[in-house]
């Protein structure tokens, strides 16, 4: 019996383990968003901090800044949940080669390019997974939704699409603006976009649901 209360327990414990939507949202949008403060506090920080070299100018302080702030928001999330986010692990490498080769070589254009690199990964996974007929999408929203395959089907080739739109929004917008606009958008542009077309995947989340179905 006391075996049987502690498999209940161990049960109830992993399913408190899965991070809430929000909570996912603040960890992977928090490096982001520490990235727009660095920048814009910059010239305020490097003389508290008693920077020099590179990292006074604040694109070169906030990419340093993000280099830290995505491996320590992966470690929070694997702490809380034991797993390693798909999404956020590629953002990772692609913020550390980037990243570095940025601040290294000292030129912003690797790290302006980082969100389009990311995009066209992520697109062209999800595309790769649809042509061997699999949802690589399900995997990397652990599951987040109950849809039938069809669903998910749909919405995987919806996703790789907005992907790929922006990687190229990502492009127009840090060759066409100023560094602070681009910096700004990074954040409350992207995260605009993203939740708009989020939302307007309410109607096939609605109809494909495999409550409906049932």
């Amino acid at each position: 019996m006391k075996n049987g209360q502690d498999i209940k327990m161990a049960s109830e414990a992993a399913q408190t383990e899965k991070v809430s939507p929000g909570l996912k949202l603040l960890l992977e949008l928090g490096p982001v968003a520490l990235f727009v403060l660095a920048y814009n506090f910059g010239d305020q920080l490097v003389p508290v901090l008693g920077l020099t070299g590179v990292l006074e100018k604040p694109i070169f302080l906030a990419t340093a800044v993000l280099m830290v702030a995505t491996p320590i928001s992966i470690a929070i999330s694997w702490m809380m949940t034991r797993t390693l986010p798909a999404m956020p692990m590629v953002t990772l490498v692609i913020v550390s080669i980037f990243g570095g080769l940025t601040i290294y070589l000292e030129n912003d254009t690797f790290i302006k390019m980082k969100p389009t690199i990311v995009n066209t990964l992520f697109g062209l996974a999800l595309f790769a997974g649809l042509a061997m007929g699999k949802s690589f999408l399900k995997t990397l929203m652990d599951a987040a939704f109950d849809l039938t395959d069809e669903g998910w089907r749909i919405l995987t080739f919806r996703w790789a699409l907005f992907f790929f739109f922006l990687a190229i929004v990502n492009e127009v917008v840090w060759r066409s603006f100023s560094e602070g606009f681009w910096v700004g958008f990074k954040f409350w542009g992207m995260t605009g976009l993203t939740m708009i077309f989020i939302l307007s995947q309410t109607p096939l989340l609605q109809r494909h649901s495999l409550d409906d179905a049932e």
